[in-house]
């Protein structure tokens, strides 16, 4: 395993983060493992080396934050536990939900119960609240770091001008910033390079992307996407611009360069997002061990500067996807 500085805030991660939205219950989405199936991935997780994972309250209603924080009991401190909170938990409580102090509040210790936390790690907006503003969000979270709740704060997908907004809020007021973002990043998804990557880049802002193998689109040929059972029935895979533009084409290309370096097709996708310097550590999510190990394999794999030039080469502006 390989490990970095995430951003400033001074943790060593390893530069594979894994998702744990995939652990938790079938009821909330067909294809999420139970408790009983999770375990075992999250063991091997921990004896390659990888001592980051990435969960939020939302994932299975928070059975996933119960799940992990199960998993790691004993071993928590040798962790770094990130989640997050936005949505709505509760159909009949309209403040489960958004960035107001309440929603915070009560939402943040929902989570420390479940995880079996004092501390967490690293916490994360999942979403922008247009309803709350970011003066009151920015005061909550920095009161839940002074009252070591949280160790360190983390935005999620956003506009650009929005966390540029909430990092200037924070710097007025003296107030504990954002250190981390994570956002939607891969061979298909590249909008982010325009103004969020470069902006990060230039903070020092720890990027930790979500679906970088894009909802497991870039892990098979295309006309497999819909043979696995999440293929089938994720409908939120459907709704990201992956199947726009040259798509198919980028796709074909991962498949061919996969083929030359005799790995996976996941591998290679994997490997592109780790060759790029404003990534600290991806978050992959994985529904077996065989697909964690492959995941860690691609950090020994080499991409030449005209390896990733010709799987970028396809890429056309899509539509912005994850926080609209």
């Amino acid at each position: 395993m390989e490990y970095t500085t995430l951003g400033q805030t001074g943790m060593e991660v390893s530069r594979i983060c894994l998702g744990c939205m995939s652990f938790g219950t079938p009821d909330w989405r067909e294809w999420v493992l139970d408790e009983a199936e999770s375990q075992p991935i999250i063991e091997r997780a921990i004896d390659l080396g990888i001592n980051f994972f990435d969960t939020a309250n939302m994932y299975s209603e928070g059975e996933s934050e119960r799940i992990v924080g199960n998993a790691l009991e004993g071993r928590r401190d040798e962790m770094v536990v990130a989640t997050k909170g936005y949505f709505q938990m509760d159909d009949d409580d309209p403040n489960s939900g958004g960035l107001s102090r309440k929603a915070i509040e009560q939402e943040l210790d929902a989570s420390r119960e479940r995880l079996g936390m004092d501390t967490i790690d690293l916490y994360q907006i999942h979403r922008w609240d247009e309803d709350t503003p970011i003066e009151q969000t920015m005061r909550a979270l920095d009161d839940a770091v002074r009252r070591e709740k949280v160790r360190y704060l983390g935005a999620s997908s956003m506009w650009t001008h929005q966390f540029a907004e909430a990092l200037h809020t924070s710097e007025r007021l003296g107030l504990d910033q954002f250190l981390t973002m994570q956002n939607h990043y891969s061979l298909l998804y590249r909008e982010e390079e325009r103004e969020m990557l470069p902006y990060c880049q230039k903070q020092d802002i720890g990027v930790i992307p979500w679906s970088p193998l894009a909802r497991g689109y870039l892990a098979r040929p295309h006309e497999e996407f819909d043979a696995t059972t999440r293929g089938e029935s994720d409908d939120y895979a459907k709704e990201h611009p992956y199947f726009e533009g040259n798509g198919q084409e980028i796709n074909e290309r991962v498949q061919e360069l996969a083929d030359q370096k005799d790995a996976t097709m996941a591998q290679i996708a994997l490997s592109w997002v780790l060759h790029k310097d404003w990534v600290d550590a991806p978050i992959v999510g994985t529904t077996s061990v065989e697909h964690l190990e492959d995941a860690v394999a691609a950090l020994d794999i080499s991409l030449s500067d005209s390896d990733i030039e010709w799987l970028e080469e396809p890429y056309e502006p899509v539509s912005v996807s994850g926080h609209e």
